[in-house]
């Protein structure tokens, strides 16, 4: 089974800020395939199964149901109750300061680059080994401050684009893995002018 999992901060609140885009590309995905309801809780995170057709199979979308910077226990618990290896079929979907709104950046590994819910989710897996697929949020005043805010009217087209194009992303991966979607999703610059 393969298990997505967006990051993001439970409640209305939270629901729109730029902090959330993790979640909004799984409730993007289940709307896609046709999944309804926010999924049952367990363990700490919201959890939708689904059967898709090969050579997708199985999927497990996860949304950890506490706040972003203990995200990791929730996963690692989705992770064994899936029985998925973290390595090869995790990918965890978060949002990036360091990317220009418009960019999504993916990777097999590495370190969690200054965004918490990453570095909780690597301590609680004991390794830095798992797929991650960063959402560019732009980069703006005080950090805290600027993830918590929702976009600006100017931003909300390209911000759903790119929320769009990562769900794209999160396809392509299940079907053809971690380095074809590298490969077709890393250069683009969805707020490039066209030429």
């Amino acid at each position: 089974m393969k298990v997505i999992c967006g990051l993001g901060n439970p409640g209305d609140r939270y629901r729109l800020t730029r902090h959330n885009v993790g979640f909004r590309v799984v409730d993007l995905l289940a709307d896609r395939w046709g999944l309804t309801g926010a999924g049952r809780v367990r363990d700490g995170a919201a959890l939708l199964e689904v059967e898709r057709p090969e050579p997708i199979r199985r999927v497990l979308l996860v949304k950890p149901m506490k706040y972003m910077n203990v995200s990791g226990v929730p996963v690692r618990t989705a992770l064994r109750r899936a029985d998925a290896d973290a390595a090869s079929e995790l990918l965890v979907i978060a949002d990036d300061v360091d990317l220009p709104l418009g960019k999504i950046r993916l990777r097999r590994g590495g370190s969690a680059g200054g965004h918490n819910g990453l570095r909780d989710i690597i301590a609680a897996l004991g390794s830095n080994e798992f797929n991650r697929l960063r959402v560019g949020i732009g980069r703006a005043g005080e950090t805290v401050d600027h993830v918590l805010s929702t976009f600006k009217k100017d931003e909300r087209e390209i911000a759903t684009e790119a929320i769009a194009t990562a769900a794209d992303a999160a396809e392509l991966w299940l079907a053809e893995g971690i380095e074809a979607t590298m490969n077709a999703y890393n250069g683009l610059d969805l707020a490039a002018e066209p030429e």
